[in-house]
């Protein structure tokens, strides 16, 4: 590879105009000729720099509104050509085209269509940039002998480079450019691609996510595990990655993995009943303990009383504004990460007291069908779409109910909250509730009768009277031990998919213990 490159002529073609007379300014004192188009020729020229016009390197004028400007041999000839095959440079000789060494070029901002009031069919199509990949491709491609700028950020090393380079610019610069250029072209041909396949059927013959690096993190889930976190380039205002950070130390990767299970919790239970306030205490990414109530005060202080053990450095989310007597007794124990809609004056005061709490904040999440989950496997990655059905309308009309014995309306209140926080259980689940506040949670098992004797364990150990709650269960009860498990503790109502090929004889366990039984027809496994 030839190493280092002299910059001589450079061409710009950038949408954005930050520190572009900078830049410029810069290459002007290098020696670089200016070749630039548009919109990027008037703002070089405006800051008192000599620039030579692209129809002037052409000999063709801009045609088609300006959809075609730089496609054109005297440009892409001067990009592609290779210095060191005499045929090339011969061939740029004898048809008067000159080197480019730098080429300089932002595309078309489709990413941003909405925020620029151009998300109609026809205004987003006009901003599917063609010059502006072709231009970076090009010069990627002959990164050997070009350079190729894509971000306003790379203006200030560059120049330090030419400064300390006498107008030089290294292999290893180039290489690490045209990485970082085709990333940008590939991430802009994803978004483009997603969008005009929205609508189609199916999954895609290919799938491709493109993120933007966001933190790199200390370490993953282990200390000798390297980890960062990728956000998406528009994220929504209600996204993990678009929250404020109003204190505390770095959010670490387990941090990062706990506050989103934490805030699915919440979600849920909000789009479950928007009209009460809900709180969840997670750790490693489980819910120890959630509660509904009227107040934030008091979700909390159910929430926390359900496992204060586990509550020992978990992550909190509740779905209203934290004041500042509930902040102070959030501070009476440790955690890692508290995070809520807003935080008045004297919550701020409060938890200020805790330097190292991360203190986040941000809208309740909504369910959105797009947020399709990965997981790496060994030679590829597993995507599906999220998980956003757990209940129907109107389930107390449209549940079966198979039992003799049907729900009283403080059953069916629980019975749908235990419900729904076994959602973020991990498989086989079971989830004890009393009052709208979970007691017992037992996840992770490998048979179901393991996880009830687990959650009314727990329950038992903690305090908590198990004698009148409802038992929620993530998938059917294959044999009738569950729920004869669950009768001896006193459970009075059972939640659970059914679909077993032994339901006759779990219903009849049911019965015979005078425990009612709901089955909502769909399960809610999570892996």
């Amino acid at each position: 590879m030839t190493d280092p490159v002299r910059i001589r002529r450079a061409l710009l073609s950038v949408w954005d105009k930050a520190g572009l007379a900078e830049l410029g300014g810069a290459l002007v004192r290098h020696g670089v000729e200016l070749v630039a188009s548009g919109g990027t020729a008037e703002a070089l020229e405006a800051a008192g720099l000599s620039v030579r016009r692209v129809e002037d390197v052409t000999g063709a004028p801009e045609i088609l509104g300006g959809r075609v400007k730089t496609l054109h041999p005297a440009v892409h000839g001067g990009i592609l050509a290779r210095r060191d095959r005499p045929g090339d440079l011969r061939e740029l000789e004898e048809r008067g085209i000159e080197p480019i060494d730098l080429v300089v070029a932002h595309l078309y901002p489709f990413e941003d269509a909405d925020a620029l009031d151009a998300g109609d069919e026809t205004a987003r199509t006009e901003l599917i940039d063609i010059g502006g990949v072709a231009l970076i491709r090009a010069a990627a491609k002959n990164h050997r002998h070009v350079a190729v700028v894509t971000d306003p950020a790379d203006y200030e090393p560059l120049v330090a480079e030419l400064e300390a380079a006498n107008g030089a610019v290294s292999a290893a610069t180039r290489r690490r450019l045209a990485a970082r250029a085709l990333r940008r072209t590939a991430a802009y041909d994803a978004a483009i691609a997603a969008w005009l396949g929205v609508d189609e059927p199916g999954w895609p013959e290919r799938w491709t996510f493109a993120g933007e690096l966001l933190a790199e993190l200390r370490y993953g889930e282990n200390p000798h595990q390297a980890a960062a976190l990728y956000a998406d380039r528009d994220p929504g205002p209600d996204d993990l990655t678009a929250i404020a950070v109003l204190q505390g130390k770095e959010l670490s990767y387990n941090n990062y993995a706990d506050v989103e299970a934490a805030r699915r919790v919440v979600r849920d239970l909000h789009a479950l009943d928007p009209e009460r306030v809900h709180c969840a205490i997670v750790k490693h990414t489980i819910p120890c303990g959630a509660a509904s109530a009227p107040t934030p005060g008091a979700a909390w202080d159910r929430a926390h009383r359900a496992d204060p053990v586990s509550a020992f450095g978990g992550v909190v989310a509740l779905s209203a504004p934290v004041d500042g007597p509930l902040a102070e007794r959030m501070t009476e124990g440790f955690l890692e990460v508290v995070w809520a809609p807003g935080f008045d004056d004297g919550a701020r005061e409060a938890l200020a007291k805790k330097k190292g709490l991360r203190v986040l904040e941000g809208p309740v999440p909504g369910l959105d069908p797009a947020a399709f989950e990965l997981r790496r496997v060994a030679g590829g990655v597993l995507v599906q779409s999220p998980n956003l059905e757990w209940l129907p309308a109107d389930p107390r009309r449209s549940l079966e109910v198979p039992t003799a014995a049907r729900p009283t309306e403080a059953q069916w209140d629980d019975l749908l909250f235990a419900w729904t926080v076994c959602r973020s259980v991990a498989s086989n689940a079971i989830v004890l509730a009393l009052d709208s506040g979970t007691i017992g949670v037992g996840g992770g098992q490998t048979n179901r009768v393991g996880a009830v004797r687990l959650a009314v364990g727990g329950a038992r150990e903690l305090g908590h009277e198990t004698a009148g709650s409802v038992l929620a269960s993530d998938g059917f009860f294959p044999f009738a031990d569950g729920i004869e498990a669950a009768a001896e503790a006193g459970v009075t109502a059972v939640i659970q998919p059914g679909g077993s090929r032994r339901d006759d004889e779990v219903v009849a366990a049911a019965d015979r213990a005078g425990i009612t039984m709901v089955m909502t027809g769909r399960r809610q496994f999570r892996h």
